[in-house]
């Protein structure tokens, strides 16, 4: 879900699910994408903006700049 709102930001819930079902295969219910945007929106990751009756999703890389920040990967470590 993250690779798809970093890729193309700004995404409505029916725009995602549209992915999810055209790029992956895969028929999650709007209600699972939309618990799991919420999830990811309580942790920072997804900030959200509402126009109208759309609600548009962006990806906020923040969380994790800070994550990588304090692990910095060690030269010849295949993590």
């Amino acid at each position: 879900m993250l690779d798809e709102l970093a890729a193309s930001d700004g995404q409505t819930l029916f725009e995602i699910c549209s992915l999810f079902t055209t790029r992956h295969g895969l028929s999650l219910t709007r209600q699972a994408i939309s618990q799991h945007l919420g999830v990811l929106e309580s942790a920072g990751l997804v900030m959200t903006e509402r126009r109208g009756r759309s609600k548009f999703h962006y990806f906020n890389p923040e969380p994790l700049n800070k994550i990588t920040g304090r692990w910095p990967v060690r030269e010849g470590s295949d993590l």
